[in-house]
């Protein structure tokens, strides 16, 4: 290079002053220098990707955990007392409405009725004779032919008779009724649970648990929340139109159970607590879900995303975009001359595959995605830039 710049300056349209030469040839070299120095860096620029923020309709959610358990179950009783005679069902079994379970040793009852309907028949024959002599009587006292006072007597054992009647009538029936309590059939319909009295025991009324009926279809879903959070969902459903404590207008939300399949069951929000728990500061939150398939079980856990924000736009990048610097949460930005300015934002929830930025873009920059780990601020990059899809179906969350 020197022999070069000292050729041109000999060279009579080059030539200068004898004394002016080591200046120019000082000023050349570090000319050559810098140009050198400039192709190096340019050479050694690292290469990132770049893209535009995913700019899209949103609607936050949040997770907990809860609880699933059957919107009917009960205790399966007997209302009369007697010696179980036969079981009609197979433990584990589904059973409907109205389905035949036990049945309780019927003899004594049928003696009831039989007896309660002979007491009727004898009182049905009173009540006839004692209206007969009360017709014959008025006829009577019309013409004049018996007192008043006898008309009376028979108008009383005319009513005797009837009370009689009307409660020999009401035995009857209690007897028929006692009669037909005797066969104990499923009050709703559901998976009865295993019998927890065997046959030939003595069944106490109103008493001995006989076995338990839970529904299967539909299925509930508790969890409780925080008292913010319950007053954030409270606000959303004025604006959704319904109260939170009837369920929001029917919030639709999704339920997990098995970390293995990430398939969740959609339903929706149909109940809250009308007051806060004292204890642990926290109310608890109704959802109903369908389970036709009778595959989902009351006492499972499950895990249950709720909307927790009414719909917005959101600016969206990947996590990979994020990084940290100390205590803050930062994002590159590519400027106009490839160089990269540290920007702080507040990073929110992961939705989508992407991270939503509540605060420190305004969705129109250009962002490092990806590359972090070889760039700091101020650096000149070698960008590359990407389109990001809507959502990020390959990233994991």
């Amino acid at each position: 290079m020197e022999r070069i710049l000292l050729a041109r300056l000999r060279d009579r349209k080059h030539r200068v002053p004898a004394d002016r030469l080591p200046c120019v040839l000082a000023l050349a070299l570090l000319s050559s220098v810098f140009v050198t120095h400039q192709a190096a860096s340019q050479a050694q620029a690292p290469s990132v990707t770049v893209a535009t923020p995913v700019v899209r309709e949103v609607v936050e959610d949040d997770e907990f955990i809860g609880r699933f358990d059957a919107v009917d179950q009960v205790d399966v009783r007997a209302r009369v007392g007697g010696y179980l005679e036969d079981i009609h069902f197979a433990d584990g079994q589904m059973v409907s409405e109205g389905d035949l379970l036990f049945t309780i040793d019927q003899r004594i009852f049928r003696l009831s009725l039989e007896q309660a309907q002979s007491q009727e028949a004898v009182s049905r024959t009173q009540f006839d004779f004692a209206q007969a002599q009360l017709e014959r009587a008025q006829e009577l006292a019309q013409r004049g032919n018996i007192s008043a006072a006898v008309l009376d007597e028979r108008r009383q054992e005319f009513l005797s008779a009837q009370a009689s009647l009307e409660g020999a009538s009401a035995a009857v029936a209690l007897a028929a009724i006692n009669l037909e309590y005797t066969e104990v059939r499923a009050p709703i319909s559901g998976r009865i649970d295993r019998r927890r009295v065997s046959g030939g025991n003595l069944v106490l009324a109103d008493q001995t648990v006989l076995t338990s009926i839970v529904s299967i279809d539909p299925i509930d879903f508790y969890f409780d929340v925080d008292e913010r959070t319950f007053l954030n969902y409270s606000r959303d459903a004025q604006v959704r139109g319904g109260a939170l404590q009837m369920g929001a207008g029917g919030l639709p939300v999704v339920v997990r159970v098995d970390e293995r399949d990430a398939t969740p069951i959609e339903g929706a929000l149909n109940f809250a607590e009308n007051r806060a728990d004292e204890a642990s500061g926290t109310i608890r939150l109704r959802a109903r879900f369908p389970n036709a398939d009778g595959i989902i079980q009351p006492g499972l856990f499950g895990r249950i995303n709720v909307p927790g924000s009414l719909p917005y736009t959101g600016i969206m990048v990947p996590d990979e975009a994020v990084g940290s610097d100390q205590d803050r949460r930062i994002v590159y930005i590519l400027n106009d001359d490839n160089s990269v300015t540290a920007r702080p934002v507040q990073p929110g929830p992961r939705l989508h595959g992407y991270r939503v930025i509540r605060r420190g873009l305004e969705g129109n920059e250009t962002v490092v995605v990806n590359g972090l780990m070889r760039i700091r601020p101020g650096v000149t990059v070698n960008p590359q830039r990407v389109d990001l899809p809507p959502t990020n179906e390959g990233a994991e969350g």
